[in-house]
């Protein structure tokens, strides 16, 4: 895997077919989860989490960093643009699940200190590291997990995890800023 470009800066600057498989791969369901919140029906939450993903690939070279989080808001922004337009059209508005309200509660994503655009922020961040580490662990051999896992994720000490995996705290500290270094890496510019 390359490592001297982030998976955002590849995206911006030289995308190939991986990087977009992994944008969709990361991106659907948790685009899905935000067009249910926001009342669109099931039948037509992956159309739009498509055409929302369609909208990242074809502005993606415009995109610029301008400080923290600024790509979540302007996905954020992309969404409630596309959650706009679908709503806009006759025949999705009747068969909206919970009606309009939902849609209407929906516009407060347009609020960067709205209560909501902030469940979106935490949301978005604890997604994508979720599925970022279960990316990377590919990458990881079993033991290199495990005392990932142990020590950063089930929270035990790491003199505990190395006496548990019959290895040196020193392995289960050199597993954990691996891992960590990795994901960072791939996450800087999408995760604050």
């Amino acid at each position: 895997m390359e490592t001297s470009l982030t998976w955002l800066d590849r995206l911006v600057a030289a995308p190939d077919g991986d990087d977009w498989t992994r944008l969709v791969d990361v991106y659907t369901p948790l685009l899905r989860a935000w067009l249910h919140r926001a009342g669109v029906p099931d039948a037509d939450r992956d159309d739009l989490a498509q055409d929302v993903l369609v909208v990242v690939v074809r502005e993606i070279g415009g995109f610029e960093r301008r400080g923290s989080g600024a790509f979540r808001g302007w996905l954020r922004a992309i969404l409630l643009n596309r959650v706009r337009a679908h709503f806009a059209r006759p025949a999705t508005r009747d068969r909206a699940a919970g009606g309009s309200s939902a849609a209407e509660r929906f516009n407060d994503l347009a609020d960067p200190a709205s209560a909501l655009s902030k469940q979106w922020d935490r949301d978005h961040d604890e997604y994508v590291a979720a599925r970022a580490l279960a990316l990377a662990r590919a990458a990881f051999t079993g033991a290199t997990w495990a005392a990932f896992q142990r020590h950063v994720l089930d929270g035990v000490a790491a003199a505990d995890a190395a006496r548990e995996l019959g290895t040196s705290v020193n392995a289960v500290l050199l597993a954990k800023s691996r891992v960590l270094r990795r994901a960072r890496a791939e996450l800087n510019g999408l995760l604050d």
